[in-house]
């Protein structure tokens, strides 16, 4: 492509500039394109998956023992009584079939770790997976709110000391929880147009771009992380927090698409920041956090003032279930903000949610969240689709089952391999061993490609490359797709390879062809070096 084709493009977000990617990729039909574009990763977990099919067939027996009188295909909602005995029988009869010793166990687990009830369990995974009744409550399934706050708590909060409790909104992943939580401090007044709003740079693109609409017409101030320190907040950027001007602080950790955890010390430093800030309102996006040892949520350390949205899609390979939860501690800065608005404001509120509840001035945020998302007046048909909070419950119960951690480490041990096979086909030693990179992106920076070769190297390709240059070559010429980093608000042209969606050989390959093109830049450097010597002579 021209440059001034190129150029034409640079507006787009980085994820419809890659389906122009794909198509110059594609463009040769006897080349395998190779796309790390997407974060969609190529791996699943299995074991829960057989799980809900064999707990699906138990609850088709049971809603057919309902109606057997009937003619075949008729069933009715599953019975309480008796289910977690008619359970046992089912587990021991398909005791071979896979899937079935993990729901045994899964049962099991809730009864004696979790001291819950075998039996309601079982009911609710029944009528969940069956999808016979609405979601009730609305908000998530009485159970399940149990079982995935104990996942939460492990992974998102660990041996980190937290006092009290709090909410989950199980939602349509995070990209919905984005969407709702966006909406809902719109319309209870929490963010207005033209508020500041920080941005922990680099991040997912939406949330570049959504406070940019229209109606929310936000102002961002960006907190960037410094490449040279391993993409960690220097004080002096997290410094600008303690502006009053500055309502609420947005962040990915670990980052999008650095793929590393915010570190012990920074943390500490935010929460000595909201200690002085207290009217600071923060939301993490955690979801790579899973794949991280011993991760701490900025929600652990800040939950008073902390929104929490996490994913399933990524560690289990569940983009297409659309999974995710909203968390907010019980006693949370956002309900004691909407108290305290103005009278007037409260008073439309109030009409607002009037149909809903008798007493909407004691709605809670998180209520209000779940009555947006269907206009309010559809409150009563909300909720996450009833089969997809039962797969979620057996993902997590997966991983409080997994005390080892076997899978968070295969998991970790496959990307990490794969990065290594990037980096081995660039001819590239991998940067050392940081604890807190996780690796599920990672980010080729010109500036950090071209150090070794010098600093005049890299002020040359800066100055001669357009920012979209190198990854469309790359594309046109083999076959290979990455995402900008720009659009996710990084300082240099540089390209996002997720290490997620392809097998360790085509890393190689992708490596291969970014030294080849890094080299030839290199080659058009020295020759114009050598011609302005010979000019001087």
């Amino acid at each position: 492509m021209s440059k001034r084709d190129t150029s034409s493009l640079a507006s787009l977000s980085p994820f419809e500039l890659k389906d122009e990617l794909i198509k110059l990729a594609g463009s040769t039909s006897n080349r395998l394109m190779l796309n790390a574009g997407r974060g969609n990763p190529n791996f699943l977990a299995t074991v829960p998956r057989h799980g809900f099919w064999q707990l699906g067939l138990f609850a088709m027996t049971e809603s057919e023992r309902s109606f057997s009188y009937l003619s075949p295909g008729v069933g009715g909602f599953p019975r309480r009584a008796g289910i977690e005995e008619r359970f046992d029988l089912f587990a021991r009869h398909y005791r071979d079939v896979p899937g079935v010793h993990f729901l045994a166990g899964a049962v099991s687990y809730v009864r004696d770790q979790l001291g819950l009830d075998g039996g309601d369990f079982l009911y609710e995974m029944c009528e969940g997976i069956l999808a016979c009744n609405y979601p009730v409550p609305d908000r998530m399934l009485r159970l399940s709110e149990k079982i995935v706050k104990q996942y939460i708590r492990r992974e998102m909060i660990g041996k980190h000391p937290f006092t009290g409790d709090f909410d989950l909104y199980a939602v349509e992943g995070g990209t919905a929880a984005m969407t709702y939580l966006f909406n809902s401090m719109r319309v209870n007044h929490l963010l207005k147009a033209g508020d500041t709003i920080a941005l922990g740079m680099p991040i997912f693109t939406p949330y570049i771009e959504i406070p940019e609409l229209a109606e929310y017409h936000l102002t961002e101030l960006s907190i960037d992380a410094d490449p040279a320190a391993g993409w960690q907040y220097p004080k002096q950027e997290l410094d600008k927090l303690r502006n009053p001007k500055v309502k609420a602080f947005f962040l990915v950790n670990p980052s999008n698409p650095p793929s590393v955890r915010v570190s012990d010390e920074s943390l500490e430093y935010l929460a000595e920041i909201v200690k002085e800030r207290p009217d600071l309102i923060i939301l993490t996006d955690d979801v790579y956090g899973t794949f991280a040892d011993n991760f701490v949520s900025l929600f652990a350390m800040c939950p008073h003032n902390t929104i929490l949205v996490y994913s399933y899609s990524k560690y289990f390979g569940a983009t297409g279930w659309r999974l995710g939860v909203i968390a907010t501690h019980k006693s949370n800065l956002l309900d004691a903000k909407i108290a305290d608005l103005p009278k007037d404001e409260r008073h439309g509120l109030n009409q607002r949610y009037a149909s809903i509840t008798t007493k909407p001035e004691k709605l809670l945020f998180i209520d209000r969240v779940v009555a947006d998302s269907r206009t309010v007046a559809l409150n009563h048909t909300a909720g996450l689709s009833t089969p997809q909070q039962v797969q979620m419950v057996l993902f997590s119960l997966f991983s409080l089952m997994d005390t080892a951690e076997t899978y968070k480490q295969t998991m970790k041990q496959l990307i990490r391999s794969r990065k290594a096979a990037l980096y081995r086909g660039m001819g590239t030693p991998p940067a050392p061993v940081d604890a807190n990179v996780v690796d599920y992106y990672t980010l080729l920076d010109v500036e950090q490609m071209s150090r070794e070769v010098g600093p005049d190297f890299v002020a040359w390709l800066l100055d001669s490359i357009e920012p979209h240059e190198l990854l469309f070559r790359l594309a046109e010429e083999a076959g290979v797709v990455l995402l900008p980093g720009g659009g996710f608000g990084t300082r240099h042209p540089s390209g996002r390879v997720s290490l997620a969606n392809l097998n360790e050989e085509d890393y190689v390959k992708i490596g291969r062809s970014v030294r080849k093109l890094r080299d030839e830049y290199l080659e058009r450097y020295r020759a114009a070096g050598k011609e302005g010597k010979a000019k001087k002579k």
